[in-house]
């Protein structure tokens, strides 16, 4: 496994960059979900989402996997989506399937956050970001909601800044 980011804010940037193949775990089959707003604006972002959802064959457009361990080809990340007591082995299962870099959503409420998940992330050394919500952090402008969440963040010292450019 290669060196991780050391910043939170670099372990964002890595996770969302264009290009990236990135399994949805919690993907919904109701298209007025918000794991259906989360997956067209990353694909609008040029990142590849692989829905996961046991029992679902399709989700929009997209083939859905049950598992991450079934996805077929490369997965540069998971973005976990689930009640937070499904999170641990969901990331027992990204470790088994080589995905090292994972995303514990949040948004409102607790999200798929949990203690017993963020130390299944550390115990298998993998690559984390916790209680966050992506669309904070896509594109130059986010959504007004996503920016007045970032704002708020800002204003309470919690917002991951990029460190500033080194000096040449």
């Amino acid at each position: 496994m290669d060196e991780h980011p050391t910043t939170e804010r670099a372990r964002i940037d890595a996770f969302l960059a264009p290009g990236s193949r990135i399994a949805l775990v919690g993907a919904s089959t109701n298209e007025q979900d918000f794991s259906r707003a989360m997956m067209r604006e990353l694909i609008a972002h040029d990142i590849d989402v692989v829905p996961v959802h046991p029992g679902v064959d399709r989700i929009g457009d997209r083939r859905a996997y049950g598992r991450v361990t079934d996805i077929e080809g490369r997965v540069d990340g998971a973005l976990i989506m689930t009640r937070p007591e499904a999170a641990a082995g969901i990331l027992e299962e990204c470790a088994r399937a080589g995905i090292d870099r994972v995303w514990l959503h949040r948004g409102v409420g607790q999200g798929s956050v949990s203690d017993d998940a963020i130390a299944t992330a550390h115990a298998h050394e993998l690559e984390l970001v916790s209680g966050r919500c992506p669309l904070m952090f896509l594109g130059e402008r986010p959504a007004a909601v996503h920016r007045v969440h970032a704002a708020m963040l800002k204003l309470v010292g919690r917002y991951p800044r990029r460190p500033p450019p080194a000096r040449a």
